[in-house]
């Protein structure tokens, strides 16, 4: 029987190779957009904080050099709360991308594997066909070995 050859072997290694590299980019995305959410709910936690102590503060006396800072410090949080959250949304759209990106990678490799699965269950089958063929071809060598003899014996 011949050795199995897929002649597609070289499409595969690149198309494996392509799958490895996204699937990186999309680990990597992933952590970026992780980071990205623990980076808000760390600037939220910040805002509440603070809108806390200012809430707190009102109890006691007024100062309004106090409130004035608190309030310049909570605009700025809540600013810096807002590109937190326009990061996570970018992250979750490079994420996406990403992730798409991988599935399309991941299905080129299922076509090519699914190929060679074909092409080796064709090679088998030929090859079991020649290998009948064979056995056949011995039998028949061997009735007819069985009859030039049966038929030297007989005269």
């Amino acid at each position: 029987m011949k050795k199995f050859r897929f002649p597609l072997r070289p499409v595969a290694v690149l198309r494996e190779h392509q799958q490895a590299r996204t699937r990186e980019a999309f680990a990597a995305a992933v952590h970026d957009f992780v980071q990205a959410e623990a980076q808000l709910a760390k600037k939220r936690n910040e805002r509440e904080d603070l809108a806390s102590v200012m809430h707190d503060g009102r109890r006691e006396t007024f100062r309004p050099a106090d409130a004035a800072s608190f309030w310049d410090s909570y605009r700025l949080v809540c600013d810096e709360e807002k590109k937190c959250e326009k990061a996570v949304l970018d992250a979750r759209a490079a994420m996406e991308q990403s992730r798409q990106i991988y599935l399309e990678a991941h299905r080129a490799v299922k076509v090519v594997e699914q190929l060679e699965k074909k092409a080796r269950s064709q090679h088998r089958s030929e090859a079991e066909r020649e290998s009948q063929k064979e056995s056949d071809e011995l039998a028949g060598m061997r009735v007819a070995r069985r009859l030039a003899d049966s038929t030297v014996t007989s005269t």
